[in-house]
């Protein structure tokens, strides 16, 4: 197993990946610390890791998924939801994080995945 941390959006909506969602990497000990902002390919996942094995480190993240926006443009909804925060804390940086996120501009999902 390749350390790195992941993710993906799936728009449970039209059953499909959430191409286009912008996310944002958040370092959140102490004073939160914006570390990376990516967004969602074709596949509803990054071109890169969200973290590589590089810039693996323990410590609490949070990952920001701009939901709102993401509805806004590809359904033209008024989602009830704006941003997802999911925080979560990495133990091992040799180890595999993935954390993806089910969604709908109502209601939401996520668990560490492998």
């Amino acid at each position: 197993m390749s350390a790195k941390l992941s993710t993906h959006v799936l728009d449970l909506v039209t059953g499909r990946p959430a191409a286009g969602m912008r996310i944002e990497l958040w370092k959140i000990e102490g004073k939160h610390t914006l570390i990376k902002a990516v967004v969602t390919n074709v596949d509803g996942r990054t071109d890169l890791p969200v973290l590589d094995r590089t810039e693996m480190a323990a410590g609490a993240y949070e990952l920001l998924f701009f939901v709102k926006d993401y509805f806004v443009t590809h359904h033209r909804d008024s989602p009830f939801l704006d941003r997802v925060p999911v925080r979560f804390a990495i133990a091992d940086p040799a180890a595999a994080y993935h954390v993806p996120l089910l969604v709908t501009p109502w209601a939401y999902q996520t668990y560490r995945g492998s």
